[in-house]
């Protein structure tokens, strides 16, 4: 069945509903969801279950999806806690271009907070990444300073960092699914290439992007080799690739968590905070706050059943 196949004419907007845990996503919630759409007249077609329990799609009609989020939210109360919605367009659903950050969103860490633990600085290193990911910080001299502190560090630590790292739920799935349906996927990052190439070859990225340590002697110097990757860099690789491809930003998915993340989020077709910092969540057009990255999927109207891994 195909991502469109419950869709009347008249409704040209889809309603998702995601659910962070199996059978979180009732009927009844979907009901609750669709009943609040109607009494805000718009006309509603038949939910369709993307995944038992767990994703639902609303066809809805509307001149546009201002407020519908927050709207929603309101009405299906408790249940909001723990389920993620996205509202959109119908047609142009699944996306041809997947831009995605790595830490804190397709890993579970911040690589380089956890390579300064080595050095005894972790605390002191993530407190400048946690303010730089607040958009607190300028980015760019937010990176020389923290890999300046580990001037001197053991060349083979990074492997050792690297051995710790965890992918976050849902991130192979992600991009084998959306690659295996023709997307070119592209991991994009302020952080390092040693972390970014193996991370990509674990997912199935077709690219990365990132910065580079300077090291000499098996020992990093402190220095990060210029150009420095800022959100500015995410927000051109985003045109270039679109570009590439001959693409309309509009075919192109983003997603991210820190405020380096923003203007490729807010560029993109579907831009998505992934349990996003405040500024973030508060400011892309897209979130899951909830649910791990399959969320993304179910956001493009794609099955449970469709799923590559």
């Amino acid at each position: 069945m195909s991502a469109q196949s419950n869709m009347n004419p008249s409704t040209n907007h889809v309603l998702t509903l995601v659910a962070a845990e199996p059978d979180g996503l009732s009927e009844a919630i979907v009901a609750e969801a669709r009943a609040s759409l109607n009494a805000e007249n718009h006309e509603t077609g038949e939910p369709d279950w993307l995944a038992a329990g767990l994703a639902c799609d609303i066809p809805f009609a509307a001149d546009g999806i201002e407020g519908i989020r927050t709207h929603v939210r309101k009405a299906i109360n408790g249940a909001a806690k723990s389920i993620d919605l996205h509202a959109g367009p119908a047609q142009g659903r699944r996306k041809k271009l997947l831009l995605a950050d790595m830490d804190s969103t397709i890993v579970t860490s911040e690589t380089l907070d956890e390579l300064a633990a080595f050095a005894g600085l972790k605390d002191q290193v993530a407190a400048i990444t946690t303010r730089a990911m607040n958009g607190e910080l300028d980015f760019e001299a937010s990176v020389r300073e923290r890999v300046r502190m580990l001037t001197g560090l053991d060349e083979s630590l990074l492997e050792r960092t690297f051995e710790d790292v965890e992918l976050t739920s849902g991130a192979e799935t992600l991009v084998r699914t959306m690659a295996a349906n023709g997307a070119r996927c592209v991991l994009v990052s302020g952080g390092f290439k040693y972390f970014t190439s193996r991370v990509a070859k674990l997912c199935g990225f077709h690219f990365d992007f990132a910065n580079d340590f300077v090291i000499e002697n098996g020992k990093l110097t402190g220095d990060v080799a210029a150009p420095i990757l800022t959100r500015h860099a995410k927000l051109d690789n985003l045109r270039t690739q679109t570009k590439e491809l001959n693409l309309s930003l509009a075919e192109t998915t983003a997603i991210g968590d820190g405020a380096n993340d923003l203007l490729m989020i807010q560029a993109a077709g579907l831009g998505a905070a992934f349990h996003g910092k405040p500024l973030v969540a508060e400011m892309a057009p897209a979130r899951i706050d909830h649910g791990d990255l399959s969320a993304l999927l179910y956001y493009q109207g794609y099955r449970l059943d469709g799923f590559a891994c």
